[in-house]
């Protein structure tokens, strides 16, 4: 979840649920299965297909050009507004992370930015963060246990001043402390929390206390501009109007020196991506069809890279008081009345040996914890359940106290969106449930569409890493003073307590357990309903090496480069 996020393409285990409205969903291609599938696992965790090479096949210098299809809201990732996969990924060259994790979700300590990293106890749970002394914001000033501790404050959740994206478990964090310097933090925990690793990692990066120390320069303060990073890149060039963005390398980066001169995004329509890689105008790319990959495929100079991708696409229902969806019976219903495997089997037959459909909300396929917790498609059922709760069908639409059963589907325009969402609108037409597709421009689509709850169902994206647990309080824990991203303000008090249980045991089996009750619990509430897991095709230009496809990996930034 993060992970989101979706915004765009706003970027989830989940994790933070970083939410990904968009990212290259072209129109899919059905048709026969050829070789684009050949040798594709369909299980994600094991594989990350980058073009590996070292450091001296590489050549100096270059500029890795990039898209996104947004210029963005805010560069605060942890805020509400920034919670967005594409701004995600401009940052995260940027930005302090205390882990680096491999193709198969393994940890090691980030060590340009941490020595160390310890539980060192268990009752109370304490943890203990040591930064590299060399380790510094872009400005020269020494990133500390300050910024830590700032950062753990405003996530907590205990100002609801702060519009956070996620408390990421420091809501169980009672206190943070100077260690042995200014540069070791101490976490002292209320209670144990089980992904308490992913706390500074995966899609949750250490932001400067200049803009975690008050709402005001959390919630606003990098609206229009990043400001302190830490990273071997950064920004060097913007320009809003004609939509780029431009890092270069950080002349107080203290780690290895960057391959690559300058990164550059442009923002651009994901239905024109295929084509500007076509054209060198952009080295990388994702890919969400057959016919894209194909096309990449007859493309000289191009190669397709892929591996088990751990993005996954999903319909969020709203049941704030008085939406058409406010009752559950008539969510779930609906929910068992889409046949999500009709839905898989269009978008990715030829991409995927065996397509099928994502069935828990916390656990991706191949995660160890990953069960089939969904209620299954029955349309009988679920025309059933809709007369007992009292809507009958009049002509061709129910019907309840004057009110017809009519869902707005709100998603980012695109032809990939508008597909899917053709399928559930001839699903739930068959029970006598009207969908109208509802498209949106990727700009603004979240900040004043989908947080405001302006939806009856929403379609976008989530993007996991290896910290599963995290965004399951994000997303399906209900409070109405701290949304967080339970867009679809669907909760219950029972729910909640089953949540905070499974973020403290810290016994893994036992966790993974309780995550899969939650789970189901999500399932029976007809709070959301995922769909598919993205296959991982990247479109990239042949001598682009260390980036690509990377399943759960992270990026060195540092050794991105062309081949010589």
């Amino acid at each position: 979840m993060r992970t989101r996020r979706m915004r765009a393409a706003r970027t989830a285990r989940l994790r933070c649920a970083a939410v990904v409205v968009a990212a290259g969903m072209i129109l899919a291609g059905c048709g026969g299965g050829d070789e684009s599938a050949a040798g594709l696992s369909d299980e994600i965790g094991s594989t990350s297909d980058i073009n590996p090479k070292s450091v001296d096949e590489l050549r100096e210098g270059g500029n890795l050009r990039l898209a996104t299809t947004a210029y963005p809201a805010n560069w605060n990732t942890l805020s509400n507004d920034g919670n967005n996969g594409e701004i995600g990924n401009i940052v995260r060259a940027m930005l302090p992370r205390s882990y680096e994790i491999d193709a198969a979700g393994q940890l090691s300590v980030d060590t340009d930015f941490f020595t160390d990293i310890q539980l060192t106890s268990t009752d109370p749970m304490r943890v203990t963060y040591s930064i590299n002394p060399k380790a510094v914001w872009s400005d020269g000033s020494p990133i500390t246990w300050e910024d830590l501790a700032a950062q753990a404050h405003a996530l907590s959740g205990r100002d609801k001043s702060y519009l956070i994206a996620i408390t990421n478990g420091f809501e169980f964090v009672d206190k943070v402390e100077r260690g042995a310097d200014d540069q070791q933090a101490v976490l002292t925990f209320s209670k144990p929390y089980a992904d308490w690793r992913g706390q500074f990692a995966g899609n949750s990066a250490l932001y400067p206390k200049s803009v975690t120390s008050t709402p005001e320069a959390f919630n606003t303060g990098l609206a229009d501009a990043i400001t302190l990073t830490a990273g071997p890149f950064i920004v060097s060039a913007t320009d809003r109007g004609q939509g780029r963005i431009t890092l270069g390398r950080n002349p107080k980066w203290w780690g290895d020196r960057p391959v690559l001169d300058t990164i550059t995004y442009s923002v651009l329509d994901s239905t024109a991506w295929v084509q500007a890689l076509q054209n060198n105008e952009i080295d990388l790319i994702r890919l969400t069809t057959l016919d894209d990959v194909k096309t990449v495929r007859g493309t000289e100079g191009l190669v397709v890279r892929r591996a088990p991708g751990n993005r996954w696409r999903h319909l969020t229902f709203n049941g704030a008081p008085g939406s058409i969806l406010a009752e559950e019976g008539v969510r779930v219903a609906i929910s068992k009345a889409i046949d999500r495997q009709g839905i898989v089997n269009a978008m990715q037959y030829g991409l995927v040996e065996n397509p099928k459909p994502l069935n828990n909300h916390v656990f991706l396929q191949g995660q160890k914890g990953y069960q089939d917790n969904s209620l299954g498609f029955d349309p009988a059922a679920a025309a059933a359940q809709l007369d007992a709760l009292g809507w009958k069908l009049n002509g061709e639409v129910r019907e309840k106290d004057g009110r017809k059963l009519v869902i707005r589907d709100v998603m980012y325009n695109d032809p990939t969106w508008v597909q899917i969402a053709q399928i559930i609108q001839q699903n739930l037409a068959a029970i006598g449930v009207q969908l109208n597709i509802d498209t949106k421009p990727a700009a603004g689509l979240f900040t004043d569409v989908i947080q405001p709850g302006d939806f009856d169902a929403a379609q976008y994206i989530y993007e996991g890493d290896p910290f599963p647990l995290s965004s399951i309080r994000q997303v399906y824990y209900y409070d109405p003073t701290d949304l967080q991203a339970n867009y679809g303000r669907i909760g219950s008090p029972e729910l909640n307590a089953l949540i905070e249980r499974t973020l403290t045991e810290l016994d893994p089996q036992k966790s993974i357990e309780l995550a899969n009750q939650v789970d189901r619990a999500v399932f029976e509430e007809g709070h959301s309903l995922p769909l598919m897991q993205s296959d991982g095709s990247f479109g990239a230009r042949t001598t682009l090496a260390n980036i690509g496809s990377p399943g759960l990996a992270t990026y060195d930034y540092t050794k991105i480069g062309f081949t010589k």
